[in-house]
């Protein structure tokens, strides 16, 4: 073996032993099965935001499946996809980086909150042009052929702003929600590791309850990203004004329940996956 394969092989056993990289895999696994399992309920949540009628959950479920069969509640599955296994692998990646550089993997709550508002931050910006893609492909008013061709298209038509756009609400929730998240996990797994050894479903009891408590604080900022990605040109107060004075304060919570479901149960299997195949991988 010549010099350079050495260098090619020593390189790639460092890069595949790397604790980022591990982070990294381990956090796009977690967020491919989230993802399959919880795509109807965000569908369901993106159709009952984008109408300013009163709709409930099981009325659009119907309505999909009459319309459009069982598979129409995956609309849009291929940009979550592409969305959220590096989206998801970034924030879990960037997180252990920091939690282990900073504060040696034991974040006080007060770090937890900005480790997890830091992490979403990022890994929302990287991701936003397939996050206004997924949107319009769940909605029903785009017909996309793929998700390079969306991509395509909003640049030609709407430039850099419509490749952008809600960029500004997305962060308004996933940074406060993920830093909440965070928080609110780290501090239910220290109290319930008090008594005992904290087993797997505690974890996961842990992970929904910190989904619930992020996803209340965090939905109004979720209805105004929904709007403001699905109608070109309109800006953030244009949003909030029109909801205000077409559904008062209610409308700001439009689509919460589906919503708090999907974050929820979604948080909590892919924390719940993350640290099982972290711990496979011989990291904590």
């Amino acid at each position: 073996m010549n010099y350079q394969q050495k260098s090619a092989t020593s390189l790639t056993i460092n890069v595949s032993g790397s604790p980022v990289v591990k982070a990294f895999m381990a956090g796009s696994f977690s967020g491919t099965c989230s993802t399959l399992l919880f795509q109807p309920l965000d569908l369901v949540k993106t159709r009952i935001q984008q109408v300013e009628s009163k709709r409930s959950m099981t009325r659009v479920f119907k309505e999909v499946i009459v319309k459009e069969s069982l598979t129409g509640l995956w609309r849009g599955v291929s940009p979550s996809l592409v969305r959220t296994v590096p989206g998801v692998g970034i924030y879990f990646s960037t997180m252990h980086t920091l939690k282990m550089s900073l504060c040696n993997g034991a974040p006080t709550p007060t770090q937890s909150l900005a480790v997890g508002a830091f992490s979403r931050a990022l890994a929302g910006c990287i991701m936003i042009p397939v996050t206004v893609v997924k949107i319009r492909s769940e909605s029903g008013q785009y017909e996309y052929t793929g998700i390079l061709s969306a991509l395509k298209r909003i640049k030609g038509a709407e430039g850099l702003r419509g490749l952008t756009s809600g960029l500004l609400p997305t962060l308004w929730r996933d940074v406060p929600f993920s830093g909440l998240y965070l928080m609110f996990y780290e501090k239910l797994k220290c109290m319930a590791s008090q008594r005992s050894a904290i087993s797997e479903p505690e974890k996961f009891l842990c992970g929904l309850g910190a989904g619930i408590l992020a996803s209340a604080v965090t939905q109004p900022a979720d209805v105004v990203k929904t709007k403001l990605q699905l109608k070109q040109g309109a800006s953030v107060p244009e949003v909030i004004l029109r909801v205000a004075r077409s559904e008062g304060a209610l409308g700001f919570f439009r689509g919460g329940v589906p919503r708090t479901m999907r974050r929820t149960l979604m948080a909590a299997l892919a924390w719940g996956v993350y640290e099982q195949v972290m711990k496979n991988m011989g990291l904590k």
